[in-house]
């Protein structure tokens, strides 16, 4: 439902009634200039700018900041804490600027000063938080949040390196560590006085019937606060980020005097392995624990953290689920369960019963996967060693289901095969349990959680994911935003459904060319980049075919690339015939364990290098790798892209956010009916979508036909070609045998069904080009896509959560 005009028309105008005036900024910018970085703007580098212009903007958000926590501390208001261990929220800089209504006076001073505001802005580091897409959705979440008025909380780690820095080294991925806390975060502010200890490990010891949990160790989980502001700066909640530091008893100053440098410093080693990195590799049981204390290091912190401040202003805990409302995105923080549980049974003395009912009416769980190996399962001898008293309980709750489930022949389980399922955990911890888009969410009913479906009907729901456009349209492609404004007026980007009034403009010639300048602009300020950062020269007049999501075979990048190599051997063939010029792009990176992700990102560089110097085709065919593909990047990347592959196989990814910025900048979609594809297509027209490829039920009846793999490249002489090539060494002709795992691959298993979408994804392409070669026709499409895709917004997924799981409402 759409906000009222009114509602919309305060929101626009709030934001530049409190503006300053540009000389009020300058004032500002150049005392922050002086005396918070301590130079003169005869001296100041890009640098010294861009942390005194940081500094300047974070003082205008502090107003709605503390405005927005006083009313919601004065009117005792539900609070909606989002706990996850990605917030991918990207540069703050420009994000801030434009929400506060800054941007414009911003650029002015700048400018008086010689100074480029992309310039400046191009050195804010990325805050190194997660990963991919379900990173970006939380940050997407928080902002909508604060935009909708919705008192929340984002809680999250703050890893100090993140997941990795990649780069390629011929061909192959190689990691190094996140820089992104070299120099000083502007945004950060340390809040010393909150600070929690979090236990690891130890005993557990009977007294009068009760467990008393006595830690091996523990950690220090210390807290830092960045203001998250609404669109039109009217509310702004908080991401807190935790930072693990050691107990200062437990620095054992004896032992360092004495010379035993690393034992006296044992403490503060797990204390910065908590907090260092993201995701760490988890083959190892080292790794393994380390990673599941991550996520108890920040469900803990954020459970007591959440329970003083409820109990600052009420006495009564069994009210928590009337003020509380805490969101787990995915299962990595799934033990607040089992943590909430534990804190109210063994602080505050709720008996054990009522602990569980009131941790399950505050918890809602978000899944975000079908895939076993994301549904995290961490053994029982692990969790014995790391959380004996979360394990306990852990065990009671599985008692308790079982006998839920009655006279069931194979009941199901939280513990099963000495393994603790934390799926299974978080749906019988929550109230709610939410899918990511309609197919996803009607697959986790009937394929992953069918007993607790039956058990628990109407506990699933479906919230179908939504990007903000205020980051993804209005600031990553300013040209575009523009022109959508000129043309209806402002208001589109709190109430994005605006967006349909454009659908008329599909005809008219004029609007039509302006569409296809603005397409030009971003493809010349994508290549810019592309050429002063990697030196990749691209023509702008090409078809920009883009891939750009984390490395796994199901998303079948692999696909991409074998088509790729199909399309060259054709222009080989046939140079003179009438080709559409395409660049092929692709982006992402793959967990530092995944072999095979890793070879198809080896195999997609090393076909790079033999097409982009073949004479004979690079002026019709370039295929780009730009390494480290991240939140920056991809602003720039998408608004550039004609083309976006959404190609996974079916009933495998859950929603998808990148489809939904692709369509909503003007990229027309290639997919297949998985995820959120299937609601974009509703919504912008079959029509003006590339369809291919089997469908979730056949994807099943595929895969239970014998030799399915051998029998699909026998009936694609083009697939069977490609793959005599890369077995030929034509892209490895240093090493033959380099791809011989990947080609086993394909003719005797092919799970992610390559080989049997191919020849339909071939097909798509080939309408992809007679539809680009009629540039008219392009344009209506791409137009269309983007004036129907206000559904896919992040402020009508948060009205959903606000309204069928959280139970709040907006302050505004």
């Amino acid at each position: 439902m759409s906000q009222s005009f009114d509602a919309r028309q305060l929101r626009e105008t709030t934001a530049a009634e409190s503006a300053p005036t540009p000389a009020q900024f300058r004032q500002a910018m150049l005392r922050h200039l002086q005396y918070t970085v301590g130079k003169s703007p005869q001296q100041a580098s890009l640098f010294d700018w861009r942390m005194a212009l940081s500094h300047t903007v974070r003082d205008y958000a502090v107003d709605p900041w503390f405005s927005a926590t006083r009313r919601t501390w004065d009117e005792d208001r539900k609070r909606v804490y989002y706990l996850s261990m990605e917030f991918l929220i990207g540069r703050l800089l420009e994000d801030q600027a434009i929400n506060l209504g800054l941007r414009d006076v911003m650029v002015q001073v700048l400018a008086e000063f010689g100074l480029s505001f992309d310039e400046v802005a191009e050195g804010e580091p990325d805050a190194a938080l997660g990963n991919g897409g379900l990173g970006r959705l939380a940050a997407c979440y928080l902002e909508s949040m604060a935009t909708m008025g919705c008192p929340a909380y984002g809680y999250g780690l703050r890893y100090e390196h993140g997941l990795f820095r990649q780069h390629f080294e011929n061909g192959r991925q190689i990691e190094t560590p996140e820089n992104w806390l070299a120099t000083d975060n502007p945004w950060d502010f340390t809040r010393p006085e909150a600070a929690y200890p979090v236990g690891f490990g130890g005993e557990l010891h009977d007294h009068d019937g009760a467990s008393i949990w006595s830690p091996r160790s523990k950690v220090l989980a210390s807290a830092h606060d960045t203001p998250v502001v609404g669109y039109g700066g009217q509310w702004a909640n908080t991401l807190r980020l935790w930072a693990a530091m050691p107990s200062a008893d437990l620095f054992n100053l004896d032992r360092f005097n004495a010379g035993d440098f690393a034992a006296a410093s044992e403490p503060e080693a797990l204390a910065r392995s908590l907090s260092r990195v993201l995701y760490p590799n988890d083959t190892t049981e080292g790794g393994k624990e380390l990673r599941l204390s991550q996520e108890y290091f920040l469900t803990s912190a954020s459970v007591q953290d959440i329970l003083r401040r409820y109990l600052a202003a009420h006495d009564d805990l069994l009210k928590l689920p009337e003020f509380v409302a805490i969101q787990m995105n995915d299962t990595h923080p799934a033990i607040a369960g089992p943590e909430l549980i534990r804190l109210l049974v063994d602080e505050h003395a709720v008996d054990f019963d009522t602990a569980v009912e009131t941790a399950t009416s505050v918890l809602g769980y978000t899944n975000h996967t079908l895939l076993p190996e994301a549904l995290e399962r961490w053994s029982v001898g692990l969790m014995r060693k790391v959380l004996p008293r979360h394990l306990q309980i852990i065990e009671t709750l599985d008692t308790q289901f079982i006998a839920l489930q009655g006279q069931a022949p194979n009941p199901v389980r939280l513990i099963s095969n000495d393994q603790v399922s934390m799926g299974d955990l978080a749906f019988t911890t929550s109230h709610k349990v939410n899918g990511v888009s309609a197919l996803h969410t009607e697959l986790v009913s009937q394929e992953l959680f069918p007993v607790h479906n039956e058990l628990h009907p109407g506990r699933i729901v479906n919230i179908t994911n939504g990007v903000t456009p205020r980051r993804w349209l209005k600031l990553a492609n300013p040209s575009l935003a523009a022109l959508i404004t000129d043309t209806i007026g402002a208001g589109w980007e709190s109430d994005l459904e605006r967006l349909r009034e454009l659908e008329p403009y599909a005809e008219d010639p004029a609007f039509r060319d302006a569409f296809g300048r603005s397409k030009r602009q971003a493809k010349e300020h994508f290549t810019g980049w592309l050429a002063a950062e990697h030196g990749i020269e691209l023509p702008a007049e090409a078809l920009y075919d883009a891939q750009v999501k984390r490395l796994h075979e199901y998303k079948r990048q692999l696909l991409n690339i074998l088509w790729t190599i199909a399309h060259w051997q054709r222009i080989k063939r046939d140079p003179q015939a009438n080709w559409v010029p395409r660049v092929k792009i692709f982006g992402g990176k793959a967990a530092p364990s995944y072999h095979m992700a890793k070879l198809i990102i080896q195999l997609i560089n090393d076909v790079a290098e033999v097409v982009n110097n073949d004479p004979e085709t690079r002026h019709l065919l370039r295929v780009v790798y730009p390494p480290n593909y991240g939140v920056s990047m991809a602003e720039k990347l998408i608004p550039a892209a004609d083309l976006s592959e959404q190609i996974s196989t079916a009933g495998m990814e859950a929603s998808g956010t990148g489809n939904m910025k692709f369509a909503l900048n003007g990229a027309l979609t290639i997919g297949t009916l998985d995820g959120a594809n299937v609601e974009i297509r509703e919504h912008v027209g079959a029509e003006n979508f590339f369809l291919f490829g089997l469908t979730t039920e056949q994807v099943g009846e595929r895969r239970a036909q014998q030799g399915h793999s051998r029998a699909a490249l026998e009936a694609s002489q083009t697939l069977r070609d490609v793959l005599q090539a890369i077995a030929e060494g034509t892209f490895s002709p240093e090493d033959h045998h380099r791809y011989d795992g990947l080609l086993e691959t394909m003719w005797n298993s092919d799970w992610f069904l390559v080989a049997s979408d191919f020849e339909d994804y071939d097909r798509a392409q080939g309408e992809v080009a007679d539809c680009y070669s009629d540039p008219e026709k392009w344009q209506r499409m791409a137009i269309l896509n983007i004036a129907r895709m206000g559904y896919f917004s992040s402020d009508r997924s948060i009205r959903e959560y606000m309204s069928q799981i959280w139970d709040v409402e907006s302050a505004l």
